[in-house]
């Protein structure tokens, strides 16, 4: 039973209305202002005086201002681009019209259950619904501020005068700032809004201090608040404490011809350890993810998250195993989490899902006894193709612009980590905010994406700027380079992934990547690493790359096919090393039928090192190489 809830009770402010904030605070604002000299106002501290002047025209506390905002956009500009449900600015207020529906991206054929035991599932995405009702606060305040909604999109001051203007609004209309705060997070149900605002005033509480995104210096100081958790706990979920978490069970249920769905029974961590978390977007607003995984005839995941509020919903339970990474071995032995958003529209993601994100991940790492590290908490675009044909179709969300240095800054497992200078292991470490690839393809073949920030670091065949990309024979088998594609994968290093350097030159390092050395301007691009590395053992010209660890033919029983073992195209040759991720040994889910009875697990004797090789990790047997220190 959800616990009662009281509103948050805040001082005499709580009652103040825009008008009675009125001209005399205005007029005020404005003689002190005016006595402020020029130099006593540094250029970077702007933003914080646009939210201490929005607050007392709205009579809306200033730390509310800022909690909010925090939560929505971290404070940041994001170059006047759509957040991944439709929101702009420092406040996010939401503009669907801008924005657009968010037609889904074409990601490649793959087949997400990926087992090669039963015939390729290849669901076919259906044309988005219309999204949600509550992306489009952008009117409200431009008509609440008398500003045109183009200018509240692209000026951080007079969008965070809207944004403010509608928490007054809000205020006026609920009489207490909690329920302000929750109806500003446009969650149409009351679980997902409260969640947003227990948030927003926990934040308040511990307060928090951050340059942005465009070089704003901006503070919340730590401000004491009460308030009365309502959050509607549900047995069926497997969730943190202290987060809204809905049950929107995914259907395992049979159908004609034998063929059921959409995931699969199992017993992990009893039947397998689950050694990863795999981090995916959905492609399309909320409630089409919705509708998706309730389908028998469609995939599965365990989670998704959503953008407005951090809202998360359960579908699967995490003993069983959804069907979500491409990669059969992969998805057994992992948990998939979907985030609302579109990988390649160059959109940013909020602030309430990363943290809620951020806490479910955490948890399930404690559960399952995950490592916090980028070799278990990886995205779906490093999940590695299972076998050559299948490698050109793999997903690759959720894209460059997913923070994953701030991600883990969250769980409290920075990427940075320590290593003495000059390590020749070293984790990707770009500064997000400043890095700012120029992909094309956000909106359409060829076209400029937005210039914004990125956790992807783009390598070359030379030390030069000019230099050609890397070659993914995978993904390119006729021996083409890589392009700037957002979708391209190829030749792309990504936030908190390590790599063995290869030689260093002229500002320049090169790291081993798919069998080349690849190299990128190394300006506050790495840092340092501790480690062990993997490479091939003496007397051995190259070693084969899998993207599988499955079993030896000898290790299956009678009743269950063989799967083949099946190398990549690439090579791994003597004298290249590659991070160590984890050891693991060989594994094979047989569940090809609806009775759970008849699924098997088969153990081999094999062992297999994972790596990480290019853009996505591999593996090789343990009989191959050796594992050293990186020194």
């Amino acid at each position: 039973m959800p616990r009662p809830f009281r509103p948050v009770t805040l001082e005499p402010l709580r009652r103040r209305s825009k008008r009675t904030a009125g001209l005399a605070v205005l007029a005020l604002a404005a003689g002190l202002l005016a006595a402020v000299p020029a130099e006593a106002a540094p250029a970077d501290q702007q933003r914080q005086r646009d939210f201490a002047a929005a607050a007392q025209e709205f009579g809306v506390p200033e730390h509310i201002l800022l909690g909010v905002s925090f939560l929505e956009s971290r404070w940041d500009f994001n170059a006047g681009t759509p957040s991944t449900s439709a929101g702009y600015g420092p406040m996010h207020l939401t503009d669907l019209r801008e924005a657009g529906a968010g037609t889904h991206h074409d990601e490649g054929g793959e087949d997400p259950r990926g087992d090669d035991a039963r015939q390729a599932k290849l669901p076919v995405t259906p044309a988005p619904k219309p999204p949600p009702p509550g992306l489009q606060t952008i009117d409200e305040a431009s008509s609440l501020i008398g500003q045109d909604v183009a200018t509240l999109r692209t000026n951080p001051t007079q969008n965070i005068r809207g944004g403010a203007a509608l928490l007054a609004k809000y205020h006026r209309e609920a009489g207490d700032w909690y329920d302000a705060v929750a109806r500003y997070s446009g969650a149409k149900d009351d679980t997902g809004a409260k969640s947003f605002a227990d948030e927003v005033f926990g934040t308040i509480a511990k307060g928090v201090s951050r340059k942005t995104d465009d070089g704003q210096s901006v503070t919340l100081a730590a401000t004491p608040v009460s308030t009365a958790r309502a959050q509607a706990e549900d047995p069926k979920t497997e969730c943190p404490k202290k987060v809204s978490c809905l049950s929107v069970p995914a259907p395992y249920q049979e159908l004609p011809n034998n063929d059921y769905g959409n995931h699969d029974k199992a017993d992990r961590p009893k039947s397998q350890k689950v050694e990863y978390i795999v981090i995916h977007d959905t492609e399309g607003y909320w409630n089409t993810a919705m509708d998706l995984v309730q389908d028998p005839t469609y995939v599965s995941w365990h989670y998704t998250i959503r953008s407005s509020d951090g809202q998360i919903a359960q579908h699967v339970p995490t003993k069983d195993v959804a069907w979500h990474a491409g990669n059969w071995y992969v998805n057994a032995k992992s948990v998939g989490i979907e985030h609302e958003g579109f990988a390649a529209k160059g959109t940013w993601y909020t602030e309430a899902m990363y943290r809620t994100s951020a806490k479910l991940v955490g948890y399930l790492a404690r559960k399952y006894d995950i490592p916090l590290d980028r070799a278990h908490i990886i995205g779906h675009d490093n999940v590695p193709g299972t076998i050559p044909s299948t490698i050109k179709g793999m997903h690759w969300d959720p894209g460059p612009y997913w923070d994953w240095a701030h991600y883990f800054d969250l769980m409290g497992a920075p990427l940075a980590g320590f290593g003495r200078p000059g390590s020749p292991l070293v984790t990707i470490t770009p500064d997000f905010a400043t890095n700012q690839p120029a992909f094309t393809g956000c909106e359409g073949a060829g076209k400029p994406c937005p210039a914004r920030g990125s956790g992807s670091v783009v390598l070359r065949s030379e030390p030069n700027d000019s230099a050609p990309l890397l070659k993914d024979i995978g993904l390119r088998p006729d021996g083409s380079v890589s392009t700037m594609d957002v979708s391209d994968v190829g030749s792309r290093a990504e936030t908190g992934q390590r790599y063995v350097v290869a030689e260093r030159r002229d500002g320049w390092t090169a790291i081993w990547y798919l069998g080349q050395k690849g190299w990128f301007r190394d300006v506050r691009t790495t840092s340092p690493a501790f480690g062990l590395v993997v490479t091939p053992k003496p007397g051995l010209a190259t070693v084969p790359v899998f993207g599988r660890a499955y079993p030896e033919a000898e290790a299956y029983p009678a009743n269950v096919p063989v799967q083949q073992v099946v190398p990549l195209p690439y090579t791994f040759p003597a004298g290249q090393r590659y991070s160590l991720g984890t050891v693991v040994g060989s594994e094979y889910f047989s569940a090809t039928t609806f009775d759970p009875a008849d699924h098997v697990v088969v153990k081999g004797k094999t062992r297999y090192v994972q790596i990480q090789f290019g853009h996505r990790i591999a593996f090789v047997k343990a009989d191959d190489v050796r594992i050293v220190p990186a020194f």
